[in-house]
């Protein structure tokens, strides 16, 4: 088995254990308000890669994390994720029908449903990182919240959604695409590693390395996102392509073109590949994701 195949099948079982867990954390429910739990259930257990909590969990490694902590905020941030999926499917917003190969959830459900679950998503999100299950320091748990507080908020990925929004009727320039992504995307992939930095009570100069690796990965994962509107097959993507040039959004591959952005993606990754040398050996599995999410094909 080469180290590719290694890696991808590591990441599965890694995101099965954050499923399981997030399967706990919300667990089937009766009486009236079942079917709020149900969509809860369908928006953050209908598959996906779990990028975000794989990188909770190997930055938190790094310092020797118990993984029952380490799995626990790696759900919390996937419940993030997903309310951002929810509310980003709306009609009001990009309006899509499906999401990684299935009904959105909107249509599964409907749409006050769905705004719903994902507003207990990102509330319930908190209170997992709040409870001393997650940590016995309130310290770490305040910074915690405070980190993905800053990250998923006006500051952070609502605010790169807005900038989104914006860009259907805006032609946006490189600068500005970059600081849309970094927003929408890459604030969250950021928090996720810092998480691991935080529970693990790391020094400045690892949540500097570590925040220097997430904002390179991010780039390159959204140049790729990028690629894959564009070139990708929506089976196997999970959802519809060439969205973007319909709205006639501007992306790095409309600016770049196909070749340089992909030529981009590559330089990014090897700059977030260099970041981690000071881990050395122990940071081989982030290295091997950095190098999956410009090789991915959803």
């Amino acid at each position: 088995m080469g180290r590719l195949s290694e890696f991808q099948e590591h990441l599965a079982q890694s995101a099965k254990q954050v499923s399981d867990t997030i399967s706990r954390l919300i667990p089937e429910a009766d009486g009236l308000e079942a079917r709020l739990g149900d969509a809860m259930r369908y928006a953050t257990l209908n598959g996906g890669k779990r990028l975000r909590p794989y990188l909770v969990r190997t930055s938190a490694q790094l310092f020797d994390v118990p993984d029952d902590r380490a799995l626990r905020v790696a759900a919390a941030l996937e419940m993030v994720h997903s309310y951002s999926l929810v509310h980003d499917d709306l009609p009001a917003m990009d309006d899509d029908d499906l999401r990684r190969g299935k009904p959105t959830c909107h249509i599964e459900f409907d749409e006050a449903t769905a705004i719903l679950a994902g507003d207990a998503l990102l509330t319930y999100a908190f209170e997992i990182l709040g409870h001393p299950d997650t940590h016995p320091s309130g310290e770490v748990r305040a910074n915690l919240v405070m980190a993905l507080a800053s990250a998923s908020g006006a500051r952070g990925m609502v605010g790169g959604q807005m900038l989104d929004l914006m860009a259907e009727d805006q032609t946006l320039g490189m600068e500005q695409i970059t600081r849309l992504q970094r927003l929408k995307t890459g604030m969250l992939i950021a928090v996720s590693c810092e998480a691991g930095a935080i529970l693990g009570k790391a020094p400045k100069a690892a949540h500097h390395a570590l925040s220097a690796y997430a904002h390179d990965l991010g780039l390159a994962f959204q140049i790729a996102d990028d690629l894959l509107d564009v070139e990708g097959d929506a089976e196997v993507v999970g959802k519809k392509i060439g969205k973007d040039a319909d709205a006639g959004k501007e992306t790095f591959v409309s600016l770049l073109g196909v070749e340089r952005a992909r030529d981009q993606a590559r330089m990014l990754v090897d700059q977030a590949i260099e970041h981690l040398a000071p881990f050395e050996a122990r940071a081989d599995n982030l290295r091997d994701l950095a190098r999956f999410v410009i090789d991915r094909s959803s």
